[in-house]
């Protein structure tokens, strides 16, 4: 996570603005690059990073936060797929924002299924994404292939109980009778 300093009239309110910077890989499947970590992988508490980068504002931090697991679920292949055959295959992360003004933020869940990430947004949480290395991407592409199924089709029962209405909402007449004659005949 990444907190940088807010310019201009926004920051009377707010001094500082918490984003998603990065998600790194500390563990992974065989034949995927790993992040070294500067602290143990397993620990929960955040880390202070250094900004990859030296012309980085020096007021902006960086911090790791280790411990978030990506669970991949067969029966979740399809959110999998959509994923990666996106244009931009990504991570995508729940968090929260922190409660007081010298607290940390907390991510809370990591996922690389759209269709996790589709429910967390209908339920209106802070979600963000960002890139998924390209290795990451071809081996989900391999899982989700190799675990995909193809819901059969079921066909829709027709709704015949439902009394048929007109467009404004109207009961309609429906009769096999020949129409009257128009008045005035």
């Amino acid at each position: 996570m990444r907190r940088e300093p807010l310019e201009g009239p926004m920051a009377r309110w707010q001094p500082w603005r918490w984003s998603l910077a990065d998600v790194q890989l500390l563990a992974a499947p065989e034949g995927l690059p790993c992040t070294v970590w500067p602290a143990d992988p397993t620990a929960t508490e955040p880390v202070p990073l250094e900004p990859a980068s030296l012309t980085v504002d020096p007021r902006v931090q960086h911090w790791g936060f280790a411990g978030l697991t990506v669970r991949l679920h067969p029966e979740d292949a399809e959110g999998y797929l959509l994923n990666v055959t996106a244009p931009a295959p990504c991570f995508w992360v729940l968090w929260r924002e922190p409660e007081g003004e010298d607290a940390l933020p907390r991510p809370l869940i990591v996922t690389l299924s759209y269709h996790d990430a589709g429910r967390w947004l209908d339920a209106q949480e802070r979600v963000d994404q960002v890139p998924a290395p390209a290795a990451l991407v071809a081996w989900l592409a391999d899982y989700a292939q190799r675990h995909h199924r193809v819901e059969p089709k079921r066909r829709a029962r027709p709704a015949s109980f439902q009394p048929l209405t007109d467009r404004f909402g109207q009961p309609a007449r429906i009769s096999t009778a020949s129409r009257a004659p128009a008045r005035g005949s």
